[in-house]
């Protein structure tokens, strides 16, 4: 019953206009409502976490009902059955990286389903695993720069994927990655060199971009 309010709640604050403006940012407009991610994240703070009722609201299929559920499901309680089923849903940029930086990033298994998920072939589960090491990246703290040296190779080898939410991923992971520490800028930096290297219009843009952004004064000065 829980679950149906909310999602009462949630379709009347629905905005058609607001659903326009979704689509102009490349993110998919079926079955969204066109509400804001403060407004969301101003109900999770409301509701709780809360791992049952996360699992009810995601069944529900609509768009900033299921980033809700990622913002009050328990990371504890998530099995990695749930990441696997709920990342095969993913149909949109914005949804997939909700998930992956409000839960998926807070679950242990994160690390191994990052690698898996790049192996997909599949536009969105490829996407989630990319996104998955740049929040790991921005919101693990207490990893060992080994960790991250591991996914290096998955960006060389996938930054040739010209889907245009896979390659925004791979420079995202890439540069997030080389934000961290100056060992890690170094190396990052290293590997988008090799990477401008492959002659491939989109290995070629992922590069230049990351190198643009990781040899800048103000990243380098934040690293000293």
């Amino acid at each position: 019953m829980e679950a149906a309010r909310i999602i009462k709640k949630l379709k009347s604050l629905s905005s058609p206009k607001n659903i326009q403006g979704m689509a102009r940012f490349g993110i998919n407009p079926q079955k969204a409502l066109g509400i804001n991610i403060p407004v969301l994240r101003k109900m999770a703070e409301e509701i709780g976490k809360n791992h049952q009722l996360a699992l009810e609201l995601w069944q529900s299929d609509l768009h900033e009902v299921r980033i809700l559920a990622s913002m009050i499901d328990e990371p504890e309680k998530v099995s990695s059955r749930q990441m696997d089923e709920w990342v095969k849903e993913f149909n949109s940029w914005d949804l997939c990286d909700q998930t992956c930086m409000n839960l998926f990033d807070k679950i242990p298994l994160a690390w191994k389903k990052a690698i898996e998920w790049t192996k997909s072939e599949e536009e969105f589960i490829r996407r989630a695993g990319f996104a998955l090491m740049s929040c790991l990246a921005w919101h693990d703290k207490g990893t060992k720069d080994k960790e991250f040296l591991k996914f290096f190779p998955l960006i060389k080898k996938y930054s040739t994927d010209q889907r245009n939410f896979v390659r925004k991923a791979v420079n995202w992971a890439l540069r997030q990655i080389g934000k961290r520490n100056k060992n890690l800028n170094k190396q990052a930096i290293k590997v988008a060199k090799e990477i401008l290297k492959m002659e491939n219009k989109t290995a070629r843009w992922i590069a230049l971009d990351a190198i643009r952004e990781l040899e800048s004064s103000v990243i380098q000065r934040r690293l000293v």
